[in-house]
């Protein structure tokens, strides 16, 4: 007896009762917010909006800055994400403070942005430091924004060539006195603005140099949106 025909109409009804079979169900894993930890996601969801994908190129501080992360701490960021800075637009995270985020996610965060740091970045200079050492002269600091910064930003500060006005009163509004003293320093390569020591050459500004000019700014402040 020929069992060719008869192998091949079983082969057949097999392979269609396979087709019809329905497909077995795809497990997916749901994983809570609050147990991310992957600092690339926590970066994208919570700060790449303000301080740019990478850490650079936002409307905000840019946080892969090589001299920013030179002179501020851990303990200066983390507290900075987790409570946020009082009178800006840069809100508190931590759940403790009313956020979404938990002290572990926090870590996470503090950690990755660390890890954009470069050794050397700093030429073996000492910068001025992260926070202020003394109260700034406002009177003083007129002359100092003349010698390092009016090339770029124009007399009084009102915006030249290279750089826009640097006393815009929606501007001061949104930034506080320390965001200034840290963008001084630190600079925003990213958009051309030196650091501390290419403001004017052959000068390299000194703490006091800052803390200064960090008090005429902030004395252009308009006084319904004074900052500490």
């Amino acid at each position: 007896m020929n069992l060719r025909p008869t192998l091949a109409i079983a082969a057949m009804l097999a392979a269609t009762a396979c087709g019809n079979r329905a497909a077995a169900p795809i497990e997916s894993v749901v994983i809570r917010p609050d147990r991310i930890l992957d600092f690339a996601t926590l970066y994208s969801d919570n700060c790449g909006g303000c301080h740019g994908p990478d850490g650079q190129r936002g409307a905000a501080l840019s946080l892969a800055n090589p001299v920013y992360l030179a002179i501020a701490s851990d303990a200066v960021i983390r507290n900075a994400t987790a409570q946020g800075v009082a009178g800006t637009a840069m809100p508190a995270f931590a759940q403790s403070a009313g956020g979404m985020l938990t002290n572990q996610q926090i870590d996470s965060i503090v950690g990755g942005i660390r890890r954009w740091a470069k050794p050397g970045a700093l030429d073996g200079q000492t910068p001025p430091a992260y926070a202020s050492q003394a109260p700034g002269d406002a009177a003083r600091g007129a002359s100092v924004y003349e010698t390092y910064c009016a090339s770029c930003h124009g007399g009084g500060g009102r915006g030249g060539s290279h750089a826009g006005s640097i006393v815009d009163a929606a501007y001061l509004a949104l930034v506080s006195n320390q965001g200034l003293r840290t963008t001084v320093i630190a600079g925003r390569p990213e958009m051309g603005s030196p650091d501390w020591r290419s403001d004017a050459p052959g000068k390299t500004m000194t703490d006091q140099d800052v803390s200064d000019v960090v008090a005429w700014l902030a004395a252009q402040r308009p006084e319904i949106s004074a900052r500490k």
